[in-house]
């Protein structure tokens, strides 16, 4: 029996090293235990606005600047019972009270001030009164920082990469877990459960990201979720104003911003408008009973974009895709209701000017209310002009996916005012080439005709281009791990136009199918202090991992240096027997991209592109640095692709 007991003691130990925090009582032996142990999902019910007990007094924004492009500025005040109260503010000059909104929930009350051109920095005071009885709250005016109006956007010189937080690397042990929130503890044996990443481990490995050659960094959501499971991957914000505890501070992910920009890499940062988690303190007490799409029961969304630009669509259908929710524990949020647009609005701004970031990518731009998003961006443009800004669009058509894409001419609902978008079309496309037969319509053909449909874009260099992301297989396993094939993807993602997003582990063949999700989100060995490698060292990579990471760093930094290839014009050929061919060129450099996509190597004679090729001699292998004398028939291995710069 003692045998026994010190077995288990010690068995106890060993989870205590391998996962810190790890607790019998909430845990199983199944990694992809999705819920602590005796706790169900969350439950779909009518969210009411009657009010609650008020547990702590709200002011948003938290605070503001002067000399914003908008003169306007509404401020949402919670506490006990101040509906019915009348409002006044202390003179202060340039600050003029302007209207207030009463809404159903007693507890709350919007207040629309008007901050007027030269109005100085400094505080002033909102009075409540009722029945003799008085309620006093202070606001501050900040002085703008002038970097921060004027953030450095994005552009198809940038190379972005993609990082969830909670999986990339842990630098600060004291943040894991807080015993107040509604789920404590690590454990980096389960999937849907925390492992410890934080802002601090990015921070700390910005050298390796500035090796890889990455000049801007787009982080899964890092605002408060602080729901009872699952929510380590960001998508179900708790408190829009607050980083969360677990990654970091405000003040830490401000001092993140300016790391990355120390070392030339942007800061891109990941929200959503249609949903938000269960546990936020909105849902907990809500403003407005239309503050959420409700129904009778729980309705999902039909996730169908197409109903947006369909002539012959229903209005069930529409109404489902707009409506539905993503899931029980996200609430759908009703961006028709003007205090949650205005909420939302000043939200995205007051992080530009408070961090300094350079850029948004927008979660399931589709999903929410259009003409809000239309407003949004606009005035995102007018308040910063360079802003990036992107919208995830996973759409099966190119003109429904074209549609929500700036100036397009194709939005029938609302114009679009979002510069760019999330190609999944060129996505598809290099799968299916890399992995189908080219026919009339497959394969190459498929990634041609894709390009070919470039006039829909006002732009598309500004296309965001990627190979996989936190939500779909990932690459390397989609192509079953045949890495010539991986090298072809990556040599399409950073020579065709558009920006190029990567996600994290990508570069290193990091493999996973995403059934279910968690299996592509995987800890990036070497950010745990206890990992017994590090993959953020050439010495802790294997010799597969070493040759990817060096085969996309000399790719991505010769692009960084080379305008022709990232900001150039295209011109490409139609695809023959499995060979695709195109340029990327300007007045200074000619660039060719050969793609065999044969299980057999090809000779390829280059007479047919005469067009681009004229008055070049030779050329150099921008991967190798092989110098090719004869550039009219060229052999390309099996399912493998050559970057060659044309010299004279």
């Amino acid at each position: 029996m003692k045998q026994l007991l010190l077995g288990i003691a010690l068995y106890l130990c060993f989870l205590t090293v391998l996962f810190p925090q790890a607790d019998s009582i909430i845990y199983n032996d199944d990694p992809t235990q999705y819920l602590p142990l005796g706790m169900d999902v969350a439950e779909y019910h009518y969210l009411s606005a009657e009010g609650k007990k008020v547990d702590q007094t709200r002011i948003s924004p938290p605070f503001w600047w002067v000399d914003m492009a908008n003169t306007s500025l509404e401020i949402m005040l919670y506490d006990q019972n101040i509906k019915d109260y009348d409002v006044n503010i202390s003179a202060k000059a340039g600050v003029t009270l302007k209207k207030v909104y009463r809404v159903q929930n007693p507890n709350y009350l919007f207040i629309e001030v008007l901050v007027g051109p030269g109005t100085e920095a400094g505080n002033f005071d909102i009075v409540l009164s009722q029945g003799g009885q008085n309620k006093k709250y202070t606001y501050e005016l900040k002085e703008r920082e002038k970097k921060t109006s004027s953030s450095q956007g994005l552009n198809s010189s940038d190379f972005i990469y993609l990082i969830m937080p909670d999986r990339f690397a842990n630098g600060d042990y004291s943040n894991d877990s807080f015993e107040e929130m509604e789920q404590s503890g690590i454990h980096r044996g389960k999937m849907y459960f925390r492992h410890g990443g934080d802002l601090q481990g990015i921070i700390d490995h910005l050298d390796y990201l500035e090796e890889l050659g990455v000049t801007a960094l787009w982080l899964n959501p890092v605002l408060e979720n602080d729901q009872p499971y699952a929510s380590y991957h960001g998508y179900a914000i708790t408190d829009h104003y607050q980083i969360d505890r677990r990654f970091g501070s405000n003040e830490l992910y401000k001092t993140f911003v300016e790391a990355c920009h120390k070392r030339g890499i942007k800061v891109i940062m990941d929200i959503i408008f249609n949903h938000c988690g269960h546990k936020h303190w909105l849902m907990k007490d809500i403003p407005s009973e239309d503050w959420v799409h409700q129904w009778p029961e729980f309705t999902k969304s039909n996730f169908r974009a197409s109903v947006l630009t369909d002539p012959h669509a229903s209005k069930a259908d529409t109404k489902q895709l707009l409506d539905g929710w993503f899931d029980y524990s996200m609430p759908d949020l009703n961006q028709q209701n003007e205090r949650l647009a205005n909420y939302f609005i000043q939200n995205t701004i007051w992080w530009v000017e408070y961090s300094g970031q350079d850029a948004y990518r927008i979660d399931t731009w589709f999903f929410p209310d259009q003409a809000f998003l239309s407003d949004w961006a606009k005035r995102m443009q007018e308040e910063f002009p360079n802003l990036g800004m992107y919208g995830e669009t996973w759409a099966q058509m190119q003109s429904v996916q074209a549609s929500f894409a700036q100036n397009s001419g194709l939005n029938i609902e609302a114009k679009s005012y979002l510069p760019s978008i999330t190609d999944f079309q060129v996505n598809f496309a290099i799968e299916e080439a890399l992995m189908e037969e080219q026919t009339w319509t497959e394969g190459a053909a498929r990634l041609y005709y894709t390009i070919a449909q470039d006039f829909l874009y006002e732009n598309p260099l500004r296309n965001v281009i990627f190979l996989d992301n936190h939500d779909k297989t990932r690459i390397f396993s989609y192509l079953k791990e045949d890495v010539s094939k991986l090298k072809s993807g990556l040599t399409l993602l950073l020579t065709l136009r558009g920006i190029p997003s990567m996600y994290y582990g990508t570069e290193q063949a990091f493999a996973g199918v995403s059934d279910p999700d968690g299996k592509v989100r995987q800890d990036f060995l070497g950010g745990w202090k206890e990992d017994s490698v590090d993959k953020f060292t050439s010495s802790g990579r294997s010799a597969l991992e070493n040759e990817v990471f060096d085969y996309v760093s000399t790719l991505a930094n010769y692009r960084k240096n080379t305008p022709a290839l990232h900001s150039g014009k295209t011109m490409h050929f139609v695809p023959e027997n499995g060979i695709y061919v195109f340029f990327r060129y300007n007045a200074d450099k000619t660039i060719m991209v050969i793609l065999n996509t044969n299980d057999e190597a090809k000779e390829v004679n280059t007479e047919r592109f005469e067009e681009r090729m004229a008055g070049f001699s030779a050329g150099k292998n921008v991967v190798s640095g092989t110098l090719l004398k004869n550039i009219n028939d060229i052999t390309i291995p099996e399912n493998s692709t050559l970057v060659i710069e044309l010299l004279k």
